[in-house]
């Protein structure tokens, strides 16, 4: 992970962290934000592809969602200052059922008023197993290539806590995982050795 937030992140989240200081609609309270999607892969895996939205699937305390994206939101004067933004869309992403057990803080202590929440590699992976888009299979790879994937850990999370609760396309769901269990097997075959 980069030892501080990237610009243009930087500025933009120090400033909205400022805002929310003085925001009425936050009375005081700090935001937590779960985040996904290449913001994340990007800042702790060294993602080369830029992104300019911060993909979250929640706020805590949850109420805080609309005032924040009034703040920080695509069409906010913060997002049209700095060129980044955040976006709730991934509010449709399907995580594994036990994700919040895993969230790591990113950049503890940088902010005041809000705590940038990652999920753990394989739920980070299996949120976009649904939509399997081109993008997502590039993020899964460098995860895959950054040696954060373990394919056990990533079927059993699968089977655990996130299979149960899928609608329609089961089966298509269940190929897409053992595709990229195959992927993250072959890319870690070929991944240089560390040497101590």
């Amino acid at each position: 992970m980069h030892s501080e937030i990237p610009q243009p992140w930087k500025a933009f989240l120090e400033e909205l962290d400022r805002a929310i200081a003085v925001d009425p609609a936050f009375a005081g309270a700090a935001a937590h934000l779960h985040c996904v999607g290449a913001f994340v892969v990007a800042v702790l895996y060294a993602l080369p592809r830029p992104t300019n939205d911060l993909d979250i699937i929640t706020v805590e305390p949850f109420a805080l969602i609309n005032p924040l994206l009034k703040l920080a939101g695509s069409e906010s004067a913060l997002a049209k200052k700095h060129g980044v933004h955040i976006d709730a869309q991934a509010r449709v992403a399907t995580m594994p059922c036990n994700y919040t057990d895993r969230l790591t803080e990113m950049y503890p202590g940088a902010l005041t008023k809000i705590r940038l929440l990652a999920p753990d590699p394989h739920d980070l992976a299996l949120s976009k197993l649904a939509r399997n888009a081109d993008r997502d299979i590039e993020d899964v790879k460098m995860l895959a290539r950054s040696g954060a994937l373990n394919p056990d850990t990533l079927r059993e999370r699968y089977a655990d806590e996130l299979r149960p609760y899928l609608v329609g396309r089961i089966e298509w769901h269940d190929q897409t995982l053992e595709l990229w269990v195959e992927m993250i097997t072959e890319l870690a075959a070929n991944r240089p050795s560390q040497v101590d």
